[in-house]
């Protein structure tokens, strides 16, 4: 009797996303982008040690609307992380596992991420100029 390939593994393709795949996805995501900037921040530290010429130059590439949207990125990735590293400690604490309020926690998530990054950039502004 010859055997009959198993079926393959419902993936992607079959599951339609839902707010908790994606907010799962999205945090690992964030992670990596925080490890990324911060070796750019370290980068930044390095330059400022390094001397005043190494430094501008640098800031020159930061300060650039490239390295604005990256910062800016970056600060989201921070917020969004942060905020859901609450709900994950929420989690823990055994709160928030019925569905309304899983759905809920992560709407207020990706809200709280979105206004704590404007606030942040709004407030840093209004020190920088």
């Amino acid at each position: 009797m010859a055997a009959r390939p198993r079926p393959l593994s419902p993936h992607l393709q079959v599951y339609r996303p839902q707010i908790t795949s994606v907010l799962s996805i999205s945090h690992r995501a964030t992670g990596i982008a925080l490890m990324a900037g911060t070796l750019i921040l370290t980068c930044w530290l390095a330059s400022a040690a390094a001397g005043p010429t190494a430094h501008e130059t640098l800031q020159v590439y930061l300060g650039s609307f490239l390295g604005r949207l990256f910062l800016f990125g970056w600060t989201f990735c921070l917020f969004y992380h942060l905020a859901n590293g609450i709900r994950h400690l929420l989690w823990d604490a055994g709160w928030g596992f019925e569905l309304p309020q899983v759905d809920m926690t992560g709407w207020i998530v990706v809200a709280a991420a979105v206004a704590l990054t404007i606030a942040s950039w709004i407030a840093a502004y209004a020190v920088w100029s």
